[in-house]
């Protein structure tokens, strides 16, 4: 009798375990994407349940001895990896949505038609010299606040309390920060004006604390650097300027959008003046005083490598784990260990590179995709694709296509400016890329690759050329699209081997990086509007 109750007890105890496992995992797919995630994602979700998100103990290569490097006085690092949740609140809160920059697509999506319409524009104000709407990278982020933050910050009433709010924050060549509904486009409060060009992304806490953090493109006027703000009544918290005595480069932009380490409170960005920013933002919040602060203890990475004169970072670094990776406007690209403050290796340079690094993480190592413009070789060359080793800086395939770049006093560069995108589910093994001024100075390319073999699998050969990053949009019914802008206006959509399925013209350039929730994509323009742009 007693060997039977043994039995039953330990079946009951299986089923009971099984159940527990089974609700940790679907709580970890929900966490992941808010509402839906596809079948790739939870795959790997599932997959990394099971394993340990362990710092790595990156081996330095010889390449690494080709930097020469120094860190600031104050030498803030970090004590351990990005974790493998970025975010605790729902959202696009940085440049391609996190650590692997790698898409900026969220929720669920159904396409029946495969067309495209207008939803609303809202029209901002104008710079005399840059205008209005948004440049390379404008990238708008999207948060759907919890109840907390909206009661206590400045939100027009009708948004604290509206249900299934979500509100986009975009930054303009005004030089103004806008805050809209993604559901109307009207403004949910004042925008922040910091008076200078933005060209660059808007971030915001992954913690979901009420933060800014913005860059800045053009000194206009006033003083040049980043700035991060309270979005409980928009005061200006901290400024890093970015002229700064210690950089080996005195342009002092910031096109790139930072990571937030929300263990330790702390952030990762990088300048064109060529310095790397280890921040430890020391943040203080009340949510019940309605009150927060930062005291920002910032730690400096600089550099010089041989034959690379441009040390300027315009790209958003990418992280994995501990280790993160840039690229230079000399063309060199680097790996950094963030908890040892030191690099892992360096791969000689080649030609400007802006478009930020993606990271894929392929059986557990990280393999980086890129791609140069056309710029310190002249008016012609050739856009340098590549697969590297995240681990040691070892070229998995590397392609090269030809295209131009006008030269002068204001040049206009051809290439990859664009991030690209590593796909799943329907586009599972490939890596897409968008080359500028490809065969004739207006043309472009949108092209795919294998991403094991660096093999084309298709093509699309576009009239025009674009700048703007290519998002990958995946249905309910596991069908994949491509959702792509060009430097005449027009919005595609294409499917999964590069057809276009329908286009709508938004009358001027698109130089910005889309973001898709939903059914919707949110995207500026060059003449001065943000729109928001409907799949059927």
């Amino acid at each position: 009798m007693n060997y039977i109750i043994r039995i039953l007890f330990s079946i009951v105890t299986v089923f009971i375990l099984a159940g527990c496992m089974q609700q940790h995992t679907d709580r970890s797919m929900k966490e992941h994407a808010g509402k839906e995630v596809s079948a790739a994602a939870k795959e790997q979700i599932t997959t990394q349940s099971k394993e340990e998100w362990m710092k790595i103990d990156a081996i330095k290569q010889p390449s690494a001895s080709a930097i020469t490097y120094e860190l600031s006085k104050s030498n803030e690092s970090f004590t351990a990896p990005f974790p493998r949740k970025y975010q605790d609140i729902n959202g696009i809160l940085t440049f391609r949505a996190g650590p692997f920059r790698n898409n900026a697509y969220t929720g669920s999506t159904i396409i029946k038609e495969e067309s495209l319409m207008n939803n609303w524009a809202f029209q901002t104000s104008s710079s005399p010299k840059w205008g209005g709407g948004g440049g390379w990278v404008g990238q708008p982020s999207v948060i759907a606040w919890k109840a907390k933050e909206k009661e206590i910050m400045n939100l027009y009433p009708e948004y604290k309390s509206k249900k299934n709010f979500r509100e986009v924050v975009f930054a303009s060549l005004d030089g103004r920060v806008y805050f809209l509904d993604l559901e109307t486009g009207k403004a949910t409060r004042k925008p922040i004006h910091i008076k200078n060009p933005i060209k660059g992304s808007v971030a915001l806490d992954p913690r979901g604390y009420p933060l800014l953090y913005v860059g800045q493109g053009v000194p206009h006027t006033g003083e040049i650097g980043y700035r991060i703000y309270s979005l409980i009544d928009g005061s200006l918290l901290s400024f890093i300027p970015g002229e700064d005595p210690y950089a080996y480069r005195k342009w002092g932009a910031f096109d790139g959008s930072p990571l937030i380490h929300k263990e330790e409170d702390a952030m990762i960005i990088a300048g064109e003046n060529g310095i790397v920013y280890s921040i430890k933002l020391n943040t203080e919040y009340i949510p019940s005083e309605g009150k927060i602060s930062i005291n920002p203890a910032i730690s400096k990475y600089r550099y010089k490598q041989e034959g690379n004169d441009y040390q300027g970072v315009e790209n958003s670094i990418a992280v994995y784990k501990n280790l993160a990776y840039f690229a230079d406007n000399g063309g060199g690209i680097q790996a950094i260990d963030l908890i040892k403050n030191e690099p892992v290796w360096a791969n000689a340079p080649y030609d400007d590179t802006d478009a930020t690094l993606v990271v894929s993480n392929e059986e557990n190592t990280p393999f980086l995709y890129t791609g140069s413009q056309i710029d310190k070789q002249g008016a012609a060359g050739y856009a340098r694709i590549q697969k590297i080793n995240g681990l040691n800086g070892k070229i998995e395939w590397e392609k090269k296509l030809p295209g131009f770049s006008l030269l002068g006093e204001r040049p206009v560069n051809g290439g990859v400016l664009g991030t690209p995108v590593v796909g799943e589910g329907a586009l599972e093994g490939q890596v897409i890329y968008n080359i500028s001024r490809y065969k004739s100075f207006n043309g472009g390319l949108l092209i795919s690759f294998d991403t094991k073999t660096g093999e084309e699998k298709w093509r699309w050969e576009m009239d025009d050329y674009s700048w703007s990053s290519t998002v990958a949009v995946y249905t309910e019914n596991d069908k994949a699209y491509l959702v792509q802008g060009d430097s005449a206006g027009n919005l595609y959509l294409l499917n999964h081997n590069g057809n276009i399925a329908d286009k709508i013209n938004l009358g001027t350039n698109i130089e910005a990086s889309p973001i898709v929730i939903d059914q919707s994509i949110v995207i500026a323009t060059r003449g001065g509007q943000l729109f928001s742009i409907r799949m059927k």
